[in-house]
């Protein structure tokens, strides 16, 4: 479900922690009494004494050396400090004895002590008496009952002796609501944290929900789905010359639509027409899950099947380097065709014989090409191989190929050979043989979608289903995505004018192409 994505988890985790620890610290506010707090911590345990066991060995001059007992002597700087929210004073050290507090050094004993304060607390130097109970014995050190407001400390600099460098250091005593507690800190002069370990704790987790939602919020693809997103499986079949478009808009829709499964057979278009005519009429229960791509209207007599024009492709005459032209009239074209040239000397060639390299008769770029440029069917299919004649009596060798794949290997090959195929499949094979200009006017996308080209050889391609697709198929969200949708730039990308542009709508013939509600027009004869 969409509110349980994992942004709107930690969203929520978030504000309900948010809410939570405001709710803590108000009720901690309200009903906790802010507690009086001293601290100490060591900020120095040196050894004087090259015989202090766990120190290292040093040199001594001076007092340090001629007072007796230094061998073993120590220094500790012991830095005490109200850290709490309250200000300490004299009554409310808890102790029975007229000092507040005792300092215990395990281990050592107490031999001298220097009382140091900051500039700005004067006052505080007036408590260190010995009528105040300031004073020393064994491995104690008593603490008057010193006054602190809050953030004042002192600092008590004792000289011992024996014992080990890092025994153990403890201040006891009592406050009234509050304690005497060690704080963690040993760096010199570092003030208590100014918030507490739950707080500081709170704090990281919500810094690292805000984090994680920010991430998630960065990471998270809001890109929408692309129109027409359908769950399902389709079979795409017709035009081997549109089938590279179809492959990669196929491939693009299921990365984009999960759950969609589209197949892409292409066989030439009459033949996949007829296999949608079929197919929908066997099924006899609403549009089966077919699409049928044509290059050109389909055939007359299938008035059940419905029209969607997608595109305006190019086609283009291809020939044999070998051959010796680059370009011919319409009328030099359908002599070839009707077997009136024989080799290609009489077009000014080279002293080749002609081979016509065909497609078969399910083809929609060999429809288009007899209605567009011959104005009239191919004479005979005379050979097998393309290279020899089956009958002698023919006058040309013509045979007829399954694919303008298989189209554009033959003529690459082929001394003398001549066809025709998809514009953008020809200019990849263009290294191998040479594309046709027709009465001067080259085989241009171009020209034709941003001039007034007279290029005759291209063709509306249609996409075909059975009758009406349900709105929610995969088929009518396929076509929605080719034609209106992201599947227009890979129709340009391939080298076809999409029929939604502007450009296309003129091309195409109609104001409103690929109309997947209204009925087919009558198709002329294909030839």
């Amino acid at each position: 479900m969409e509110w349980l994505s994992a942004e709107n988890v930690v969203a929520v985790g978030t504000a309900v922690l948010g809410i939570a620890a405001s709710g803590v610290m108000v009720w901690y506010e309200r009903r906790v009494p802010r507690r009086k707090r001293i601290g100490y911590r060591i900020q120095m345990d040196n050894p004087i004494g090259g015989g202090v066991r766990s120190g290292r060995p040093n040199r001594r001059l001076g007092l340090f050396d001629e007072i007796a007992g230094m061998a073993d002597a120590t220094l500790v700087l012991l830095r005490i400090e109200n850290d709490g929210w309250l200000g300490v004073a004299r009554d409310d050290y808890t102790g029975p004895e007229r000092h507040g507090l005792t300092a215990v050094f395990t281990g050592r004993t107490v031999r001298g002590v220097s009382v140091t304060q900051p500039t700005d607390t004067d006052h505080l130097m007036d408590h260190f008496t010995a009528e105040r109970g300031f004073g020393f014995e064994a491995n104690r050190l008593r603490v008057p009952r010193v006054p602190l407001n809050r953030g004042e400390h002192f600092k008590l600099l004792v000289l011992l002796s024996g014992g080990d460098v890092g025994n153990e250091v403890r201040l006891i005593g009592g406050l009234s609501e509050g304690e005497v507690h060690p704080n963690r800190s040993t760096t010199l002069d570092d003030r208590a944290p100014l918030f507490s370990r739950p707080a500081r704790t709170i704090g990281v987790l919500l810094a690292v929900c805000v984090v994680a939602l920010a991430a998630l919020v960065v990471a998270h693809d809001d890109t929408p789905p692309p129109l027409g997103c359908a769950k399902g499986t389709l079979t795409v079949v017709g035009s081997t010359a549109f089938a590279p478009v179809a492959r990669e808009a196929a491939e693009k829709y299921e990365r984009d639509c999960p759950g969609s499964s589209i197949t892409v057979d292409p066989h030439g278009s009459t033949t996949g027409v007829r296999a949608l005519a079929a197919t929908g009429a066997r099924t006899g229960k609403g549009a089966p899950a077919m699409v049928a791509l044509s290059d050109g209207p389909k055939p007359d007599g299938l008035p059940e099947l419905r029209e969607n024009r997608v595109a305006v492709s190019v086609f283009t005459l291809v020939v044999n380097k070998d051959a010796g032209v680059t370009g011919l009239s319409t009328e030099q074209v359908r002599k070839l065709y009707r077997g009136g040239v024989t080799d290609w000397r009489e077009l000014g060639g080279a002293d080749l014989p002609v081979r016509l390299v065909s497609r078969d008769a399910g083809s929609g770029t060999r429809r288009v090409f007899q209605r567009r440029v011959l104005d009239r069917g191919e004479i005979a299919n005379s050979s097998a191989d393309c290279l020899h004649r089956d009958d002698p009596a023919v006058p040309v060798v013509r045979c007829e190929l399954n694919s303008t794949e298989q189209v554009l290997t033959m003529v690459a090959g082929t001394s003398g050979a001549i066809g025709y195929s998809e514009l953008n499949l020809a200019e990849q094979a263009k290294d191998r043989l040479h594309l046709v200009s027709l009465d001067g006017h080259e085989a241009s996308v171009d020209d034709l979608e941003h001039g007034d080209s007279a290029y005759p050889y291209r063709e509306v391609e249609y996409a075909y289903t059975y009758g009406r697709p349900p709105a929610d198929s995969l088929a009518s969200g396929f076509l929605a995505y080719l034609t209106r949708g992201d599947g227009q730039a890979v129709i340009r990308t391939h080298g076809h004018v999409p029929c939604w542009t502007p450009e296309g709508l003129r091309l195409c013939g109609q104001d409103t192409p690929g109309d997947l509600t209204a009925p087919s027009a009558p198709a002329p004869d294909a030839g």
